[in-house]
């Protein structure tokens, strides 16, 4: 296929995708507004509030059934592509378009803490597999039209065309090849044409600041990134073990556990309506709101802990924004301490909570180059550049070596392994096996080796350590790896990893 016909492609997909997110995002916007009428009802009369807890049992019946119908709709969605693009899942892309559409734009609208953009991306790949199998494409086209619909999908989500093509390659497909990144970009360009057109042009996250950041200051930078990281593994660890939480509900059917999450949000929505959603209009007015040190701390501990209460919900929605909201409030926190102890000027509190939005992202997701880019286009400059650099590579190196693991691999890794288990025919066991000095796999990350198939890295064992089996984790001679198989599958495997080795 030559690279014209790719262009040509990703352009009409990205066209399709434009309208779908932006049909979806018109959708969750004024859904949202009504929601928050709601709540302010319900806070002034038990009417309103009997009315409300009515909607919510309505609401998590309805999303209920499109979850038990389709549990792949469930989160964010990003994970699921990634596993589709390795062809470890097989899904049903109309089915997914209808139902992610619907039930995600129920579930973000009511003001959890959850984002459009991994719903995005799933809507967008849903599109990209429609059009493949519709004219029964080849594997790699089916992949590369899979890979540029997520990359539209959140080109329109963000009006981020660049970072929706470098998250695709970072992140998604672990691929930089000639094809998948120009079909990617045009279909990403022109999706953010047609999301323009609705939303207009001024950027998702527009920060007015007037000063460039000095260099006389980049000491407080790379103590910002330290910080990011610490709280950056913190969130990773919350995050994938919240599910430990919702064993306390287990009586409640797991495709109606979002009731949780909107019995929980229901306060924030009468008393702190600002703070709903996944938090883009919050991170707008930080820099020019007159917030205390104690408010951000507040707000920053509500949407950390119920962050992980909407994600652990199995709420069709994403992570992405609301990590984003978390590091613009850690970059207030932050600026606000410095400037009390007089370590710099007020003025340079914008830049700081700009930096932050990239830092945080950067280490949680351990895609830096996205996230670098991604706050260049969505706060819509460029001047931050090396400053952006600055403060995620630190966070991004500190939460390495705390072993903190990519957040959509670990739960791709996750997902795969739940449907390892769903087959009852074969008892699955975890077996040994160490990496010698001289073969393939030593001195190699893990995403570069390929790993015969139906086994699963589970985790690494390097001397006294255990460190998880993550996509960019090296593996080094005398590593003890522990994998999953199939019983009957062990041997084959073994030989194979022996041949590697």
């Amino acid at each position: 296929m030559t690279r014209l016909a790719a262009v040509k492609r990703g352009l009409l997909v990205g066209l399709i995708v434009g309208v779908v997110i932006s049909s979806f995002r018109f959708t969750i916007n004024n859904l949202l507004a009504i929601w928050k009428q709601l709540y302010h009802f319900a806070g002034s009369s038990v009417l309103g509030f009997a009315l409300v807890i009515l909607l919510f049992i309505i609401l998590t019946l309805i999303i209920g059934r499109f979850i038990k119908h389709n549990s792949h709709i469930m989160g964010s969605g990003i994970p699921e592509v990634e596993l589709q693009l390795i062809d470890k899942l097989k899904l049903n892309p109309i089915s997914i378009l209808v139902s992610k559409f619907i039930a995600g734009a129920l579930s973000i609208s009511t003001g959890g803490f959850l984002g459009r953009e991994g719903p995005s991306v799933q809507l967008g790949a849903a599109v990209g597999q429609i059009y493949a199998e519709k004219f029964r494409l080849t594997n790699n086209d089916w992949r590369l039209l899979v890979a540029t619909g997520a990359a539209s999908g959140l080109s329109a989500a963000f009006g981020a065309p660049l970072a929706g093509t470098m998250f695709v390659l970072e992140e998604i497909s672990h691929s930089f090849s000639s094809l998948l990144w120009i079909e990617a970009l045009s279909g990403s360009l022109v999706a953010d044409i047609v999301s323009d057109h609705f939303f207009g042009l001024k950027p998702v996250l527009y920060i007015h600041y007037e000063n460039s950041f000095p260099l006389k200051y980049y000491w407080l930078l790379l103590i910002l990134g330290l910080i990011l990281g610490i709280l950056g593994f913190f969130y990773q660890e919350v995050t994938l073990n919240v599910h430990f939480l919702y064993k306390f509900f287990k009586r409640i059917p797991r495709e109606n556990q979002i009731i949780v999450m909107l019995v929980t949000i229901l306060p924030i929505g009468i008393f702190y309506p600002q703070l709903l959603g996944g938090g883009e209009n919050l991170i707008k007015i930080l820099p020019t709101a007159k917030i205390s040190l104690a408010v951000g701390i507040t707000f920053f501990l509500i949407r950390f802990i119920f962050s992980a209460i909407s994600f652990g919900s199995g709420a069709p929605g994403g992570i992405f924004m609301p990590i984003l909201t978390l590091g613009a409030l850690i970059g207030l926190i932050v600026g606000k301490l410095m400037i009390i102890v007089n370590l710099m000027p007020v003025l340079y509190l914008p830049n700081l909570i700009i930096f932050s939005l990239a830092g945080y992202f950067a280490c949680i997701s351990k895609a830096p180059f996205t996230a670098i880019i991604l706050i260049a286009e969505m706060v819509g400059s460029l001047s931050h550049l090396l400053p952006l650099t600055f403060v995620s590579l630190v966070a991004y190196l500190l939460i390495d070596i705390l072993g903190g693991a990519p957040i959509y691999e670990s739960l791709s890794k996750r997902i795969a392994l739940k449907h390892e288990l769903s087959y009852k025919n074969s008892k699955l066991v975890d077996f040994e096996f160490s990496v010698s000095s001289l073969g393939e796999l030593s001195n190699k990350e893990i995403r570069e080796i390929t790993w015969p198939h139906n086994v699963i890295l589970i985790k690494v064992l390097r001397d006294d350590a255990e460190l998880l089996g993550k996509g960019d984790l090296i593996l080094q001679p005398k590593d003890r790896l522990i994998l999953l198989a199939h019983v009957e599958d062990i041997a084959k495997i073994k030989h194979e990893l022996s041949v590697l080795n």
